[in-house]
């Protein structure tokens, strides 16, 4: 069944903010067996490899990427001063060629954006990234920026909002960035299964997403948030004198079950939608747990979502520009939406957030 929804210019004479062209940047990559035999099997030998072993195995990833590969050297006890030289190095590089190829996608002059919101937890320098990626690309004096760091995996979104709104209001193309390296955060040997299973999922990625106005591709129609703060201490990210140390529990899958169902409801409602009606979903694969919870809380046929199965299989969960990369595999998949979308990802908080594209 083919649906449409009335865009926003079309109902009340407002700019729509549409996606026009999506860019991503991957470092040199491993498999999940490589990395297993060749560093983290003896990372773990004597304390936990039988429990370790086990969560590598069924993590859903068979390939990461990473700019440290632990193969060729350890940073479990860099300090933290070490990971955030480390983190300028790699970042600003593979966050220009993922704006770089964004941009020649969308067919849009770097002088000609208005706004760059830019997307990071696993790092921090100042001047930032923004700033930096703006001078490299030679973009315009008067470019506006956001930075928007420590959200986690779920901050493409809220960066997406953002950089929606200012196209509608100004009529200027504008870009959104993400940027994560958890590579740069490999910790000490521990008997921690939180660690562990951080270490057996997260890979590293930068993702770019150009927006313009009235443009023939998908429109950004609305977005809403939950917050469940009963649940804050569930996903932590803490910044320690080896880096920042995940905290993620079990209980993040039980959670977000109470929630997805409600949250999909508000978002799809106001366009007279359920889900049955929604051609595409674009969900953050942060584990196999959280992709079957969402799908049987939603009902999703068997293969709904399948790009995001893809994504993790071969890139591991990238935090926040994961959900860039699983609409760009939708989107080239597909050649396009050919109904409403949904773009969905989670994170600290414990936080929910979900955009309609059509």
């Amino acid at each position: 069944m083919t649906t449409t929804i009335t865009s926003t210019r079309e109902q009340d004479g407002r700019v729509a903010a549409t996606v026009a062209g999506i860019g991503v940047a991957h470092p040199p990559s491993a498999t999940q067996e490589e990395l297993w035999h060749g560093f983290f099997a003896a990372h773990y030998a004597g304390v936990a490899r039988g429990l370790a072993q086990r969560i590598f195995a069924n993590s859903g990833v068979r390939r990461r990427h990473g700019v440290v590969n632990p193969l060729v050297e350890d940073p479990s006890h860099w300090s933290t001063a070490e990971r955030m030289r480390r983190y300028l190095v790699e970042a600003l590089p593979l966050g220009k060629d993922a704006l770089a190829s964004a941009l020649a996608r969308a067919g849009v002059a770097a002088t000609d954006v208005g706004l760059l919101v830019v997307c990071s937890c696993t790092g921090y320098v100042t001047p930032g990234l923004d700033i930096l990626l703006a001078r490299d690309l030679a973009m315009a004096t008067d470019l506006r920026r956001v930075l928007i760091g420590h959200m986690g995996c779920y901050a493409a979104l809220p960066g997406l909002g953002v950089a929606a709104d200012y196209v509608a209001q100004h009529a200027r193309p504008a870009v959104l960035l993400c940027v994560e390296l958890p590579s740069l955060h490999v910790q000490p040997s521990e008997r921690d299964t939180q660690q562990v299973v951080a270490h057996a999922l997260f890979s590293d990625a930068a993702a770019a997403v150009v927006l313009v106005p009235n443009g023939t591709g998908p429109r950004v129609v609305r977005l809403v948030a939950r917050t469940d703060p009963t649940t804050a201490d569930y996903m932590t990210w803490h910044i320690t004198d080896l880096g920042f140390r995940m905290g993620l529990s079990p209980e993040v899958p039980d959670a977000l079950a109470r929630h997805v169902g409600p949250a999909v409801g508000d978002l799809l409602a106001p366009s007279g939608l359920d889900t049955t009606q929604v051609s595409a979903w674009a969900v953050h694969p942060g584990g196999p747990r959280i992709l079957d919870v969402v799908a049987q809380r939603l009902g999703l046929p068997d293969d709904a979502l399948a790009s995001s199965t893809k994504v993790l299989a071969e890139h591991g969960n990238c935090s926040s520009a994961t959900v860039l990369l699983v609409l760009d595999e939708l989107l080239r998949r597909s050649g396009g939406l050919r109904g409403p979308g949904v773009a969905m990802a989670f994170g600290p908080g414990l936080t929910l957030y979900a955009a309609l594209l059509a």
